[in-house]
């Protein structure tokens, strides 16, 4: 009898859709939700199906009944077509959650700030498609030229995660804590540096770029920290509170020294003394994909495949990550399996689309998701053909649907603190 990791990896290299063990409504057409009687912000069924949606998170209109009803082999030919006809006036962009039905139409796959900056290695690109999420697509629009138009196929694709940090909330929480900092303003650095994760808004990279502040990546958060301890006495990290615990305990930081900040309690729910003996205050925001991963999907790991490896991404809990071989970014994680030898089995702690994709690329290697419920990302599931064929082919037309527009005060703040990142 099969394990429920045999099991699993069976599936993955099946190629048997992720929503068939997470949440059976996955299944149906993310246009469903774009319905008028569904046009309440949600983020549909997946890992952040539970997650409360902003009321002014964007909202997809629906799309012509032509593209829901087309059949994914027509879907195909079409965007293929018109991908032909724009030729390098168009660049694709994908993450590496998106399903394979979509990323095999793009020209670069990537983590979300790798692929913004393929945008400068185009500059005569007119058009660039983002499949993926909001804030990827505004980090897109900021790091491109002017002339450049920034599509994302499907508006309510949004994130969880960087929705648990508003601009209202973070500019609160800093009043707050510029009041309880005062008399540190005497010392030579700054009491608190901003850091914000590039899952962000744009509104909130600007806030760093106003404040002193600064941007990371999940593969420069510790190089970023140390930039900003430099420079601060303390760091505010938002919106993922596991990046940036995992990343300061690397560096020696005690977790009494990392404060959790809830934003609908006074003082992030708080003293005002464990404010002062901060070092970290981690913002109360967590990716909902990888708050899945366990110790004890780790410990069965270890029982049915002795000498499993166990990676996992740093958005994990702290408690995952320290019972884990190894831990680190999307492109980390891709640049271990692709370095393992022939042989090597990974229980991997990342989005499912990007462990089946490793699966099938590596077969010489066993290769499965430690969460035996597969669950996908919610909001990158809502990239789906139909909706790339629909922009693209309006793009044939001479339509630009969808285009993504940062304010120019905005960007120019949120440019700074992406500056920042990159000369770190």
């Amino acid at each position: 009898m099969m394990s429920s990791i045999d099991t699993q990896v069976v599936l993955i290299k099946k190629g048997v859709a992720a929503g068939e063990l997470c949440n059976a409504r996955l299944a149906e057409a993310p246009w469903e939700f774009d319905l008028p009687k569904q046009r309440s912000p949600i983020y549909g069924p997946g890992s952040s199906q539970h997650d409360t949606a902003p009321n002014d998170s964007p909202l997809q209109g629906v799309i012509p009944q032509e593209y829901r009803l087309a059949p994914a082999g027509e879907l195909e030919a079409r965007i293929w077509q018109a991908k032909e006809q724009l030729g390098e006036r168009l660049v694709m962009l994908g993450h590496h959650y998106q399903r394979d039905e979509v990323i095999q139409f793009c020209d670069y796959r990537g983590d979300s700030f790798k692929l913004a900056q393929q945008t400068k290695n185009h500059p005569a690109a007119e058009f660039i498609i983002f499949c993926g999420v909001h804030f990827m697509a505004e980090t897109a629009d900021i790091l491109s030229l002017p002339d450049q138009a920034v599509i994302l196929p499907n508006l309510a694709a949004g994130c969880s995660m960087a929705d648990m940090a508003s601009s209202d909330a973070v500019e609160e929480c800093w009043e707050q804590l510029s009041d309880l900092y005062q008399d540190d303003l005497l010392c030579n650095r700054q009491p608190v540096i901003p850091v914000t994760y590039v899952n962000s808004s744009a509104s909130l990279k600007a806030f760093c770029g106003k404040n002193g502040g600064i941007a990371c990546t999940s593969s420069n958060a510790e190089s970023v920290l140390t930039w900003a301890f430099e420079r601060g006495q303390r760091v505010l990290f938002f919106p993922d509170q596991h990046l940036g615990r995992n990343t300061a305990k690397a560096m020696g930081v005690s977790t009494d020294q990392m404060p959790l900040w809830d934003p609908r309690q006074p003082l992030g729910g708080s003293t005002p003394s464990e404010l002062s003996k901060a070092k970290a205050i981690l913002w109360r925001g967590w990716c909902s994909v990888h708050k899945r991963f366990t110790i004890d999907q780790i410990e069965r790991a270890r029982r049915e495949y002795p000498g499993v490896r166990v990676l996992v991404h740093p958005e994990c809990p702290m408690d995952v990550v320290d019972a884990a071989d190894e831990y680190g970014s999307t492109e980390r994680i891709i640049e271990a399996v692709e370095s393992a030898p022939s042989g090597t089995t990974w229980g991997i702690g990342t989005e499912v689309n990007l462990v089946k994709r490793l699966a099938n690329e590596h077969p010489d290697q066993t290769i499965f998701c430690l969460d035996p419920i597969i669950c996908p990302c919610s909001t990158m599931y809502r990239i789906h053909p139909a909706y790339l064929c629909w922009v693209t082919e309006a793009l044939v037309r001479g339509e630009v649907l969808n285009q993504i527009k940062v304010p120019e005060p905005t960007a120019e703040f949120a440019r700074v603190a992406l500056e920042r990142m990159l000369a770190v």
